[in-house]
């Protein structure tokens, strides 16, 4: 049985040009709309993802999946780092129902 995604609020994280992962959280803090306190480091980023304080309001009622797209460049140059990430996507989607974390495949637009 698969979940129904449809009806989440959508959020795209576009990581078009991240290499690294001072510039991973940076582009978090900007696609998710972040407060200026979030920390930029693992932990901050998979707390931010399941607090629904955080999320757009409509998303608390609905569900939230974010779209993580363009995400390749930064797993071929730093695949530590990336793993890293796919971890706490992962971690922050199976904590919190009602989110979900999706990579998308195709190209940039």
């Amino acid at each position: 049985m698969s979940e129904d995604l449809a009806g989440r609020v959508v959020v795209t994280l576009d990581l078009d040009g991240v290499t690294d992962k001072a510039a991973l959280m940076d582009r978090a803090a900007r696609d998710l709309a972040l407060p200026d306190w979030f920390g930029r480091n693992w932990d901050a980023l998979a707390d931010s993802l399941g607090d629904e304080t955080l999320w757009p309001a409509e998303a608390v009622k609905r569900g939230m999946l974010v779209v993580v797209r363009d995400w390749q460049g930064y797993a071929q140059a730093r695949p530590e780092e990336w793993e890293i990430a796919e971890e706490v996507f992962a971690a922050a989607a199976g904590g919190r129902p009602g989110l979900d974390v999706a990579l998308a495949l195709g190209g940039s637009s």
